[in-house]
């Protein structure tokens, strides 16, 4: 059922992981263990970083945001992702397609810069910036901050994994130059007539998601796999989630939190204990609603393994040595342009992502 009370997605404070206090040492385990309980049963979570973030910081990227969108289409166009990589820019209303469907959203690309850019490459460009004062300032402070946090969230996983420090270390040296990805998302009402949505169902495929957005409510909708659910669906939309049984959720801003949910890298290192999740944006409000993802990735040349921890769970669960994982290894960058590769057409191009 969207928008059901069945389930109501975890919030964990991340206030214990900032703090130098010897007495929070159980409040830090107990976070990283109520991260590890989230990541089996939702993929998704709410963090609260108001102990890390002042809350007029987003705000403020979201209005700066509202500002670029309300530019003349012209200007707009002079950041077009077609003068990069096709990845690093501006795509237009409905340029973006998710399952064969034009998404009803305009937005702003930005990765991670490069050594020797080369805007031939896929992914290989160079951020292009509004000139709206202030702009480019104060995204790149939210860049380093969400960078941080990433770190951060990621030794918690590690720890509520079981992992001991060595290899938490092991794992950490394999984002600590993450290959990060931020967008700027601006999303008008759905047309009555569209027959599509804001951003159709989708999983992502790095590593943890980071999204701010704006207060405007029943627009982000969560899977969540629950085996019997009958879903009904009273906004008529099409069934994206297969055959799998479960029910869409809203998952509403909360003043002080942000959303973050696992990309399919959680899959393989975990070794399918973490399930990435499906997710989509149906917005039909009245209003201009704005998001601003901020996807904390592997580093380029990271090799992407199930985790010895994530094998040693398994098998307590069971009762069975792990002795085949279920998944295989990967490199990061080379996961990242198989997946984007054809995930977009620009002009005739492909368009990375």
């Amino acid at each position: 059922m969207s928008g059901s009370k069945i389930s109501q997605l975890p919030i964990i404070d991340v206030g214990p992981f900032f703090s130098d206090d010897p007495n929070d040492a159980s409040k830090r385990l107990a976070a990283s263990q109520a991260l590890h309980r989230a990541c089996i049963e939702y993929g998704f979570f709410y963090l609260n970083i108001e102990a890390y973030v002042d809350p007029k910081e987003p705000e403020e990227l979201a209005t700066l945001a509202r500002q670029f969108f309300s530019l003349p289409q012209e200007e707009k166009d002079k950041l077009s992702l077609k003068n990069q990589d096709y990845a690093r820019g501006y795509a237009r209303l409905k340029e973006n397609v998710t399952n064969g469907k034009a998404d009803n959203h305009e937005g702003l690309d930005f990765y991670k810069p490069v050594d020797n850019p080369d805007k031939t490459k896929p992914v290989w460009g160079e951020n292009q910036w509004p000139t709206i004062p202030g702009f480019k300032n104060k995204y790149e402070i939210w860049v380093e901050k969400m960078k941080n946090l990433g770190m951060v969230i990621m030794r918690a996983m590690a720890i509520g994994l079981g992992m001991d420090e060595a290899e938490q270390e092991n794992l950490l040296s394999k984002v600590d130059d993450s290959f990060w990805v931020m967008r700027v998302i601006g999303y008008p009402p759905l047309p009555n007539d569209h027959d599509g949505f804001s951003c159709g169902a989708h999983k992502d495929y790095g590593c943890l998601t980071f999204l701010y957005a704006d207060q405007t409510r029943s627009a982000l909708q969560v899977f969540l796999r629950r085996p019997g659910a009958k879903e009904t669906d009273e906004l008529g939309l099409p069934r994206e989630q297969g055959e799998e049984e479960g029910v869409w959720i809203n998952a509403d801003p909360i003043p002080g939190s942000i959303v973050c949910n696992i990309g399919e890298m959680w899959e393989i290192w975990t070794d399918n204990l973490y399930k990435s999740t499906l997710h989509r944006v149906v917005h039909r409000s009245s209003n201009y609603r704005v998001s601003i993802p901020f996807f904390f990735e592997p580093n380029f040349d990271a090799l992407v393994e199930p985790l010895p921890a994530a094998l040693r769970l398994k098998a307590k669960e069971t009762g069975l040595e792990v002795k085949q994982p279920d998944k295989q290894s990967i490199v990061y960058g080379n996961f990242l342009m198989a997946k984007v590769g054809n995930n977009f057409a620009v002009d005739g191009q492909n368009r990375y992502a």
